[in-house]
């Protein structure tokens, strides 16, 4: 049996994982579950997947999680020391789906065990890309990326002969405001944002992918996961997100991944990988799909696709910066303090203020991190709101 532990079982990728892990009992022991503050929820699904040990962030909830536990056998933990400890227990296979950059100590903690980490937390890559990946090298572990794009990438890769790669191609659906003018986007909610198209998600990645920071993420992830140089990954709007990425060949041959879009087959593809297993995704009706249509990104409407390019051609801390500051403005938007497009705004100018230097150690990284989250928080006070110019329409290859 394949021990298994998921580090956010209660988000929405973590709950995708479950349900393919009561799916086949028989196939997985579960080592470790970890969520932030849903202790209701992981207290039942302790209990139906048998773990050994589960863990609150929040660790003013463990006394809850103790009682509800009560009678199982199942460990519980609290904070975020025990979150560390979770991805530290014996599991082959660790899920990192903590959303952004708290699940960073706990991936590269599962990371330096020499453990198969399928990655969801994007912002572990972003925010420390080259130290996850100089330990993941030095300590044997293997790196199975589970957002849809990058892994559907994976599938179609040849990583044999990287060199006969010509570009790869991440495909964007544009999210809910693909069409809008900017003086609609002024006026949007945070219920609308969260309203994506086609994708289930949570409230912080649904706002990422209205405003297309999710892809400028996934851009940064990408640069760390495949060996192809920044310039030659691009993305494409597809609207119908059938199409989850491309990879393209000197010879002219274009690989894709087509599927359904549901995160439970590309959950199973790092879950039963280097096999395959079955999934109750639903399966892709090409005749029924009629067509499928590809725009290129609008970057004056939408800037934080060239920010997070901007970011990932100056290097250093300036991806830490980027999505720092992001988190802060996404809370702040979500909370009503300021508009959608202020988002941007507050990531372009926390960028320009702070210092770029390359980190070196995990406590660089959280430094970078907090001093991003200060300027940020700094910017969200009513008079730093009115100061901040429009973003800049920049000039880089994203804007192609």
């Amino acid at each position: 049996m394949k021990r298994v532990s998921i580090l956010g079982s209660t988000g929405s990728v973590g709950r995708s994982t479950v349900d393919l892990l009561l799916r086949q009992p028989e196939s997985f022991a579960i080592e470790a579950l970890t969520a932030q503050s849903n202790v209701a929820l992981l207290a039942e699904q302790a209990r139906s997947l048998h773990a050994g040990f589960a863990v609150i962030g929040d660790e003013s909830l463990l006394p809850e999680l103790r009682q509800r536990l009560a009678g199982s056998g199942i460990e519980a933990g609290g904070g975020v020391n025990a979150l560390i400890e979770a991805a530290e227990r014996p599991a082959d296979w660790v899920m990192a789906a903590i959303v952004g950059a708290a699940g960073l100590a706990p991936t590269l903690a599962a990371v330096r065990r020499g453990a198969t980490v399928a990655l969801a937390n994007k912002e572990s890559l972003v925010c420390a890309g080259p130290l996850v990946m100089g330990e993941a090298a030095r300590c044997g572990a293997t790196i199975l990326p589970v957002d849809s794009e990058h892994n559907a990438i994976f599938q179609v890769f040849d990583f044999q002969r990287a060199e006969a790669v010509e570009r790869i191609i991440l495909t964007a659906s544009g999210g809910p405001f693909r069409t809008l003018s900017m003086a609609d986007m002024r006026e949007v909610t945070p219920a609308q944002a969260m309203a994506h198209p086609v994708w289930s998600m949570g409230a912080k990645i649904s706002v990422d992918s209205a405003t297309l920071m999710n892809k400028g993420l996934e851009l940064i992830e990408a640069s760390f996961l495949f060996p192809v140089p920044e310039e030659r990954i691009e993305v494409v709007i597809h609207p119908q997100s059938v199409i989850h990425s491309l990879v393209a060949y000197v010879d002219g041959s274009v690989l894709a991944q087509l599927g359904s879009p549901d995160m439970r087959t590309p959950i199973a593809v790092a879950l039963a990988w280097p096999g395959r297993m079955h999934t109750p995704a639903p399966k892709l009706d090409l005749p029924t799909l009629a067509k499928m249509t590809f725009e290129a990104p609008d970057s004056v409407r939408f800037p934080a696709l060239n920010l997070a390019r901007q970011a990932l051609q100056s290097g250093g801390a300036a991806p830490t910066i980027l999505n720092a500051a992001n988190e802060v403005a996404v809370e702040a938007f979500l909370a009503g303090r300021i508009g959608f497009l202020d988002i941007a705004r507050i990531v372009e100018q926390s960028l320009t203020r702070l210092d770029h230097a390359m980190p070196q150690t995990l406590a660089e990284v959280h430094e970078a991190d907090a001093a991003a989250r200060r300027e940020a928080r700094q910017l969200l006070e009513p008079a730093g709101v009115t100061r901040i110019r429009p973003a800049r329409g920049l000039t880089t290859r994203a804007g192609r």
